[in-house]
């Protein structure tokens, strides 16, 4: 938005932000579905290629649609730069390279998604960056000791998948900026609806919009938004991508040429332009419509999900319940601080069977289906130990939050007492 805009309130950020519209253009944000793009004369071209100057050449570095959604996911988080990528993989793996090369490590909470958390503890370390993870609930004492003189960041998730661990977001800003790194924060659960962790500390924000950004299962993307707070030249020795000259641009230094907006710049014009995770405009385009309506969604999951949990605590034959809203939780009074809105729509439970018992439970929902997948409109179930973490050791569940009775429930917008009769009904046949 231009400087001269009205500050708007997230809801009509969620409908207005990003793309804007001059007299006689599309009301609705066009698809530009073109690799390429002309120009009148090689100059002009040049200019583009040396980042001399603004604009679009070739969609594989940067697309107006794909930049007006990021620039609507920017507004929304409160950051100064932002930029899609292919999936939310793509994303956190940008996010981390941007900053880190071969030899260098960071720290990682080790309650995360299963798949990044593969993705940070094997395929990030055969490239020569190490990664030491650390409970998310331990103390300061424990989590400063995770760092070396060649830590380059810190990566959490603010709740985190499947685990549903609450960050506490302020404490874990608070250590890595004692030691000059950023906090590097997936916010995919809680979406900037209920959770901006700009306002808490964090340096970066990812997201796999796959999930409730886009509300419907259609396209699976991912973004990275930059806050600019965090000063790179004042550690410059750390971070020698942004702060010294790329010879690939003939000696550009990303924080001098692009001030706050070096770090998305660079993940631009070297990551994207060296592995390509770029998101299509046709998913950018079904990504913004979903982001339209992201702040009535957010707020019907959230209520779903607590009315389910609610009904679950009760249930004779439910074993356990985890949800941060749900009045004593372990995470209730940090969801109070950082997701006063509510956290999320996904909550997870245990039943008082075995695992064939649990696979019945499973196997008889009719309403919820079992699908790789969370955070959409239409309610579905996982059992993360066997399907999306089925890679990861006994050990690693256990420090990963992950317990092999749990079930992952992605609550829906659908009416709750639909859900409630469906869970009901397939408890009876799984149990009784």
């Amino acid at each position: 938005m231009s400087e001269n805009r009205k500050e708007y309130r997230i809801e009509t950020k969620c409908i207005q932000s990003g793309y804007q519209p001059a007299t006689g253009e599309p009301r609705v944000m066009p698809i530009v579905q073109s690799t390429t793009f002309k120009y009148d004369s090689g100059e002009a071209m040049g200019k583009l290629f040396a980042l001399e100057a603004a604009g679009y050449f070739y969609t594989r570095l940067q697309n107006p649609t794909n930049d007006n959604v990021a620039a609507k996911i920017c507004d929304l988080e409160g950051g100064v730069a932002a930029m899609l990528t292919s999936s939310g993989q793509a994303a956190n793996f940008y996010a981390l390279f941007n900053i880190c090369e071969a030899g260098d490590h960071f720290v990682c909470a080790s309650q995360v998604y299963g798949g990044t958390y593969n993705l940070f503890a094997n395929t990030v370390k055969k490239m020569g960056i190490e990664a030491t993870f650390v409970d998310p609930d331990a103390d300061d004492e424990t989590i400063h000791a995770c760092f070396k003189e060649n830590t380059k960041a810190v990566f959490a998730e603010t709740i985190a998948n499947a685990a549903l661990t609450v960050l506490d977001i302020e404490k874990f800003a608070r250590i890595a900026h004692a030691h000059g790194v950023p906090l590097i924060v997936d916010n995919t659960f809680p979406t900037p609806i209920n959770c901006r962790p700009f306002e808490w500390g964090a340096d970066i924000v990812t997201h796999s919009t796959t999930k409730y950004l886009d509300g419907h299962a259609t396209s699976v993307g991912g973004a990275i938004v930059d806050s600019g707070n965090f000063d790179w030249d004042k550690y410059a020795d750390k971070f020698p991508g942004l702060t010294t000259p790329d010879e690939t641009y003939h000696g550009v230094v990303f924080t001098e040429r692009f001030g706050k907006g070096a770090f998305i710049t660079k993940a631009t014009t070297v990551l994207m332009r060296d592995l390509g995770s770029i998101q299509a405009p046709m998913n950018a385009f079904l990504l913004n419509i979903g982001i339209e309506t992201l702040h009535l969604r957010m707020a019907r999951h959230t209520e779903n999900a607590l009315a389910i949990a609610k009904y679950l605590k009760n249930h004779e034959q439910v074993a356990w319940v985890h949800y941060p809203d749900l009045e004593g939780d372990r995470y209730y009074d940090l969801a109070k601080k950082y997701l006063p809105k509510g956290s999320c729509g996904v909550l997870t439970f245990g039943l008082k069977t075995d695992m064939q018992g649990t696979e019945r439970f499973m196997d008889n929902l009719q309403l919820i289906a079992i699908v790789t997948h969370v955070a959409d409109a239409r309610s579905c179930v996982l059992h993360p130990a066997s399907h999306t973490h089925r890679q990861m050791s006994d050990q690693e569940l256990e420090e990963g939050g992950i317990k092999k009775d749990l079930i992952r429930l992605s609550v829906g917008i659908e009416n709750v007492d639909d859900l409630i009769e469906d869970i009901e009904q397939a408890l009876n046949k799984a149990i009784n």
